[in-house]
């Protein structure tokens, strides 16, 4: 196999997002993504990567991983590894293509038949235009909530929210009510009066639906130990499924530190890189749940080898997603191949907005469970026609056609 093009795709629909679709000389296209400076990651790809995929000869996923691996750029989810992410996701597709199986079996085959899912409360337009995580980049529309703007309802609703994912058959759900709490006091504290805010909302899901929902808390690394340790031993009566990246993963003695003061399972992991960025974190005890983002960590390669890594150390995995709908369906083909698979996340404000309108293939969640889909390689595509519409822009580096 020889790849004769590097297309990029960035769709007007969702500024954040690049497609990459890299096409092999007997007609099969291989689709990946990268997420967050979708440009940005797009001129790397172009002025870096591209020429180097056009000369390979039989370009395989571990090899390509190999020869992309920058001198800068490792250590962090930037530029380099975003784009490697999605080369390597559409490597994938192709291998799978070329086998004419779906990923999960190429992997060794399902562990269980169907996964667990939750629900990230997120709305449509949720970080959609800037690489920040603040409250400035939430989405929520001036003139008040869309359909799906989950988001909103957590703040506001959340009861008539988790009544509504309830009864959908949805039994897991993400919500963040810290965090404008956070950006007051850049993490350092939290008032009486914002704590009992944000527990309010949680109080409300639980009085709504109970115990049974898996409820997840979300930080996003915005805390110190202190404030995140108030927040935590407050929430310990909710019994949470976990707490997120109350502190910034990369501040490993504060996370081992924070998780033998408290009573509450913490997850981390979608900004942490590689199997060296989780192993002092599992070393160290600091991690009940890695939550890996396959596309960040540089690609399915790399995300196969942190979940053999976390197994080692009897810790579960349960992929991020709010990266894009091919990464969703890898991240599915992948949870339910390893056998310390948990849970799989998504948002369905995105499965039923951009998600559906730029891809088919995606797969189907039923009473609240996911199952890779049967397609070869990952399942997802383009829509027809898509990439030669006037709503994306597009790149391509060598000959489409060949």
């Amino acid at each position: 196999m020889r790849i004769t093009a590097v297309e990029t795709i960035r769709p007007r629909i969702q500024p954040n997002l690049l497609f990459v679709r890299l096409h092999a000389d007997d007609g099969r296209i291989g689709l990946g993504e990268a997420f967050f400076g979708g440009r940005t990651v797009e001129s790397y790809l172009h002025e870096s990567v591209a020429d180097i995929l056009l000369t390979t000869e039989n370009p395989t996923p571990e090899a390509v991983a190999r020869t992309l691996s920058s001198y800068t750029g490792y250590a962090g989810a930037g530029v380099e590894t975003r784009g490697n992410g999605a080369v390597d996701l559409a490597l994938w597709d192709l291998v799978g293509q070329e086998a004419g199986l779906p990923l999960v079996a190429l992997f060794g085959g399902p562990v269980r038949e169907s996964l667990p899912t939750y629900n990230t409360c997120a709305g449509p337009g949720y970080i959609s235009r800037t690489t920040r995580q603040r409250s400035d980049n939430w989405g929520v529309p001036v003139g008040g909530p869309e359909r799906w703007d989950d988001l909103d309802a957590f703040l506001n609703r959340p009861a008539a929210l988790a009544r509504e994912l309830w009864d959908e058959g949805i039994r897991g759900m993400k919500v963040w009510p810290f965090d404008q709490a956070a950006e007051a006091t850049n993490g350092t504290d939290i008032s009486a009066a914002e704590l009992a805010r944000g527990l309010g909302v949680i109080e409300a899901i639980r009085a709504e639906v109970g115990f049974e929902m898996a409820l997840m808390v979300e930080l996003h690394g915005l805390w110190n130990r202190r404030g995140a340790t108030t927040i935590l031993q407050a929430l310990e009566p909710y019994r949470p499924y976990w707490v997120e990246d109350p502190i910034r993963p990369d501040a490993v003695d504060a996370l081992a530190a924070l998780a033998r003061d408290v009573d509450v399972p913490i997850a981390t992991g979608e900004t942490v890189v590689g199997r060296r960025g989780f192993l002092p974190l599992l070393e160290r005890g600091a991690v009940d749940v890695v939550t890996v983002d396959v596309q960040w960590t540089g690609g399915l390669t790399e995300a196969r080898k942190i979940a053999s890594l976390a197994d080692t150390y009897g810790v579960p995995v349960a992929p991020h997603d709010c990266t894009g709908p091919a990464t969703l369906a890898a991240c599915i083909h992948l949870t339910q191949a390893v056998p310390n698979g948990l849970i799989q996340e998504t948002v369905r404000a995105f499965l039923r907005t951009w998600y559906a309108e730029l891809v088919e293939g995606l797969p189907e969640i039923v009473d609240g469970r996911v199952g890779a889909t049967a397609a070869p390689g990952h399942g997802v595509k383009l829509l027809e026609g898509l990439a030669e519409g006037d709503q994306v822009e597009r790149m391509v580096s060598g000959a489409l056609g060949n």
